[in-house]
């Protein structure tokens, strides 16, 4: 499965951009997360909001390697890509997930719960 559409590419690289334009203000935007990635065969989770302008394969987001600890940060797209698990299983889209708040919201709750309760 390919882990970012046209659609959801097309979707963070523009939040990346709007993100650009605001940065080092006050002015920086909590988006809701695009897509939710996560690892069907371990506890690793992340909800990305946005691309890098300069390098699309940077994703920034918050990010759950189920050790209790979630970060927001960013991630290779190609290095989640590159995962195999037992099997050969990938990472993989979440297809039936939605956001219901914004990724700060999200954050919040991941660091008091130990984890991205999604």
């Amino acid at each position: 499965m390919k882990l970012l559409t046209k659609t959801i590419r097309d979707k963070m690289i523009a939040n990346g951009k709007a993100q650009d334009a605001v940065r080092g203000t006050e002015d920086e935007i909590d988006f809701e997360p695009v897509v939710k990635l996560f690892n069907p065969c371990g506890a690793a989770t992340w909800l990305l909001t946005e691309l890098d302008s300069e390098d699309p394969d940077i994703a920034f987001g918050l990010c759950d390697l189920g050790m209790g600890c979630a970060e927001l940060g960013s991630v290779r797209i190609s290095e989640l890509e590159s995962v195999r698990g037992p099997f050969g299983i990938g990472i993989e889209r979440d297809i039936h997930w939605r956001p219901k708040k914004t990724l700060l919201a999200y954050a919040r709750e991941a660091w008091k719960a130990g984890r991205i309760v999604a």
